[in-house]
């Protein structure tokens, strides 16, 4: 992130030499300079909210483990999740996954309910893996991870195989979370007004 930041403050220099050379004719004393700082800082913000990102109501980051509960809003589903700092976007273990019109319609496992869910597409993600590489419908979901409620792009793929039904990753957690790899089940699922079922 230093390198990052250091590398824009230098490409901001420079174009603020050019743009004193470049400014416009009748252009206001400095507007040059004004357009392009603003260009700078707004690329900077831009680059570090990535697309999918999950955005918490309120407060600071938590810390939580390499495991922890998760509750899927508004149904009040539990599920135990694996935090995988590794994995780009988060993935639920979704059965009889249909897509049409721009709607999937996917049921939870019987272990957790088997709740028929249908929600928008929001694109379609292509995930490699150690086995293949799979195109998956996304959509958007809302979670409660410990007390932060945050809407989130989830991939919908069977999981049938795997020890937990959620995997979070980097585009959940990136923004309200530390994680305790050390640990597990840190935290508990706490949101105001969330119904556990």
């Amino acid at each position: 992130m230093v390198d990052y930041l250091f590398f824009l403050k230098r490409v901001a220099r420079r174009s603020l030499r050019a743009g004193e050379r470049l400014q416009p004719s009748g252009a206001p004393a400095g507007a040059m300079k004004s357009i392009i700082m603003i260009a700078a800082i707004l690329s900077t913000v831009f680059f570090f909210i990535g697309p999918g990102s999950a955005r918490p109501e309120a407060g600071g980051p938590i810390t939580i483990g390499a495991v922890e509960d998760v509750v899927l809003l508004p149904w009040g589903v539990r599920l135990p999740a694996r935090i995988d700092t590794g994995a780009t976007t988060s993935s639920l273990d979704a059965r009889m996954i249909k897509v049409k019109r721009k709607k999937v319609e996917f049921k939870l496992a019987a272990r957790y309910g088997g709740l028929k869910i249908r929600l928008p597409l929001v694109r379609w993600a292509t995930v490699k893996t150690a086995q293949a590489t799979t195109k998956r419908p996304v959509v958007m979901m809302e979670l409660c991870i410990g007390s932060k409620r945050l809407r989130t792009e989830v991939n919908l793929n069977d999981r049938s195989t795997v020890d937990y039904p959620l995997l979070i990753g980097r585009n959940t957690i990136q923004h309200s979370f530390v994680v305790d790899c050390s640990t597990e089940y840190c935290t508990q699922p706490s949101c105001p007004g969330v119904l556990v079922k």
